[in-house]
């Protein structure tokens, strides 16, 4: 795997600023990785204490007919808990997490996603994440987890 270079702290696309010693131009994450040609090309940002983001799934996201798939649901909310420490300058794996399915959502439904920390003891930060319809505010999904820090 490259060297990471830095990040930039509003956005999760790379900066050739070395500063933090982060990102990489290469970056292959499924989610927002801007080196991977089939992912979802998320584009997280910090909103003071929040990590948000949007995204509206398309045919090739669905599970059952018109339904986006639960995993693509469940590899959102793990990478917008997971962005809210990287864009802060922390590197982090996840070390367990829980997801409660709360409607079906539809293929075409545009989305914001919504990342923020609970608590932090020692290197385990607890994390919670929401994907919630734009167009009726409705929480869709909520994510809980736990990362721990990258010595």
């Amino acid at each position: 795997m490259p060297e990471p270079t830095a990040r930039d702290s509003q956005d999760n696309q790379p900066d050739s600023s070395p500063r933090r010693g982060l990102a990489s131009a290469s970056n292959q994450c499924f989610v927002c990785g801007p080196g991977n040609p089939a992912g979802l090309g998320v584009r997280f940002r910090l909103d003071g204490d929040v990590c948000r983001a949007e995204f509206t799934p398309q045919s090739e996201h669905m599970g059952y007919t018109d339904v986006t798939h639960g995993g693509i649901i469940f590899a959102l909310l793990d990478d917008v808990m997971a962005n809210w420490l990287w864009l802060r300058g922390d590197q982090a794996v996840t070390a367990r997490a829980d997801i409660r399915y709360r409607a079906e959502l539809p293929v075409g439904t545009a989305i914001t996603l919504e990342g923020r920390c609970l608590k932090q003891r020692g290197r385990l930060m607890e994390m919670q994440g929401l994907l919630i319809r734009q167009d009726t505010g409705a929480v869709v999904a909520e994510a809980s987890g736990r990362f721990m820090l990258r010595a």
